[in-house]
């Protein structure tokens, strides 16, 4: 069985439109789940997942506005549980320690998460987690550090205070790289294939 997981398209505000090379490859008739992690954000792209395949499941992120996505969700493909929760939750977003948390509460074999909108694999202890990424590349706000531009001066107790050197401003991150993950699942094998968009051209890693 061929699931694919998509989220954080954020569709139209923060991107235009799914990347023409992915659209050629998710053609009906090959996948048959799909699940997003959250922030489809709008109505004509639900509909679009469900040309791909019929049964299309999904979860509420935190820019979706729709009152009828739930916060959670666990499927069920044979004796293999998968969880899905978009992760905006999760502070520092991405943290693996409290996303094994979640997986662990939810006892879930593999746990479908999105947020950071950058692809991410890894296993921890018995468990499976999958980052699928922004498969539209949509930018990903960064958190401010006050003290990346030092202090400013200002006046303390009546007087100036001296002007203190300003350290560096942090480098801006790199814009997220548009990705998507296919999961084969046969019985209690899971094979899980990324797909991003790099340079122009779709590249696959197993």
């Amino acid at each position: 069985m061929l699931v694919l997981v998509v989220g954080d398209l954020h569709l139209p505000l923060r991107a235009a439109a799914l990347p023409v090379k992915f659209r050629k490859l998710l053609v009906p008739g090959k996948i048959q789940q799909v699940v997003c992690t959250g922030n489809v954000c709008d109505r004509e792209t639900w509909d679009y997942l469900r040309t791909i395949a019929p049964d299309v499941k999904g979860v509420k992120g935190d820019f979706d506005e729709s009152p009828h996505l739930p916060q959670t969700i666990i499927l069920q493909h044979g004796s293999l549980r998968l969880g899905v929760v978009h992760g905006h939750q999760i502070l520092p977003p991405g943290d693996r320690d409290l996303l094994h948390s979640v997986a662990t509460q939810m006892d879930v074999d593999i746990l479908l998460t999105g947020s950071t909108h950058r692809f991410q694999s890894w296993e921890y202890e018995g468990r499976f987690y999958v980052n699928p990424g922004s498969a539209t590349g949509a930018w990903s706000k960064e958190v401010s550090d006050a003290k990346a531009t030092g202090p400013s001066d200002e006046k303390k107790d009546g007087k100036q205070a001296l002007p203190s050197a300003k350290k560096p401003a942090r480098k801006p991150a790199p814009p997220p790289t548009p990705s998507f993950v296919l999961l084969d699942i046969q019985g209690t094998n899971v094979v899980s294939y990324v797909y991003q968009l790099i340079n122009g051209e779709v590249k696959v890693e197993k």
